[in-house]
């Protein structure tokens, strides 16, 4: 299992249009939760703004979220005009090779951001794709992600030091 993501950055606003172009990036694969809103379901006027320049530059961008709650995915994806999957299980391949099927790109030309290794990472590198993960938007976390944190934790700390490299 592959547990280290080819770029780990601060929050998804870093990730810019040169790093995409730079590494032949056409679409993302984006996660919801910690990754573009916090705990409390807030979507920063950031988020939107650089989802709207992505998108205006070209970049095709797919929500896929493993929560079951359908209402709190849609709405997100409303608000920045995307489609979405939800409840998708990573890092199962499915939605990743769903979603792949319908940008009809290569793996490498896909980059999955997300906040969580075991995940959004894991599931990425298992589908060939170019991943990055990105520190939650908040520490506050439901209980099924707050258990793995703290081993997450551990390897971005090593990560952050260049103890371990990114792919």
């Amino acid at each position: 299992m592959n547990i280290s993501p080819n770029l780990y950055l601060s929050k998804v606003e870093e990730i810019s249009i040169d790093i995409l172009q730079n590494n032949n990036i056409k679409a993302i694969i984006l996660d919801v939760d910690n990754t573009l809103i916090d705990y409390y379901k807030n979507l920063s006027s950031e988020k939107i703004k650089w989802v709207q320049n992505l998108l205006s530059k070209g970049i095709k961008i797919y929500i896929l979220s493993n929560t079951n709650k359908k209402e709190k995915v849609k709405k997100v994806a409303n608000t920045l005009n995307l489609p979405y999957e939800y409840f998708a299980r990573k890092p199962s391949k499915k939605g990743f090779l769903k979603i792949e099927k319908i940008l009809q790109m290569q793996p490498k030309e896909i980059a999955v951001v997300g906040d969580q290794i075991f995940t959004d990472v894991v599931g990425g590198n298992r589908c060939n794709m170019f991943t990055i993960l990105v520190d939650p938007v908040t520490s506050k976390d439901y209980w099924y992600t707050a258990v793995k944190r703290p081993l997450e934790n551990i390897f971005k700390k090593k990560l952050k030091k260049g103890e371990i490299n990114v792919l």
